[in-house]
């Protein structure tokens, strides 16, 4: 092979390189911005599950707060809360919480807090919990989780904030204990991250 023709080979191994660097770096971009359309559509979604469109008149995704990193909401990095309002009134605050020690890891929980302090709803948006058992959370496989909506840190009282097999009023699910446990403590901690934090919440 003379000079020329390895000249012209690298040529062509160049022009191929880049054109399929660049390819994969398009795909790759567009794969990004449809991923995290969808995961805006998903928490859009989850949100209005939470607190009804007649409770509130603002956008509750526009309307956020970024809150320091907190062990009561389970997260080492700052996280989003999502505000309500009706008329210009606080309605409710929606928290990214983190239940730290589900049975095959972390539980992404949203956890919606009237402004007395008395729950919304909760929300289980990603896991990793076993099919079939853990995955009761999702309030498309069962209503275990609805569970929440309306309890406080008084209703039912801490030494209750837990599963019946601990003593308190949360059923488990079958075949799975940890992973409800997990979910009520996390909740609970929400709500004492709320009581606690209520003011700056909707400064």
């Amino acid at each position: 092979m003379n000079s020329r023709q390895i000249l012209l080979s690298g040529l062509f191994l160049w022009i191929f390189a880049v054109l399929g660097t660049g390819f994969v770096a398009l795909t790759e971009d567009t794969t990004r911005n449809k991923i995290a359309e969808n995961e805006r559509r998903v928490l859009l979604r989850n949100l209005y599950q939470l607190l009804p469109a007649e409770e509130l008149d603002n956008d509750m995704a526009a309307d956020t707060l970024e809150v320091p990193a907190s062990t009561l909401l389970g997260s080492e990095q700052p996280s989003t809360v999502y505000r309500a309002r009706l008329s210009g009134e606080p309605v409710a605050a929606i928290f990214n919480s983190i239940a730290p020690n589900g049975y095959s890891g972390k539980i992404h929980l949203l956890v919606g807090v009237y402004v007395d302090g008395s729950l919304a709803g909760v929300r289980a948006v990603k896991h990793q919990e076993t099919p079939g058992l853990g995955d009761g959370i999702e309030v498309r496989k069962s209503d275990w989780i609805l569970d929440f909506n309306g309890k406080s840190l008084d209703n039912p009282g801490h030494s209750k904030w837990a599963v019946k097999r601990d003593g308190g009023v949360f059923d488990q699910l079958t075949g799975a204990t940890i992973t409800p446990r997990a979910i009520v403590q996390a909740v609970e901690k929400t709500l004492l991250y709320y009581d606690q934090n209520a003011t700056v919440v909707f400064n």
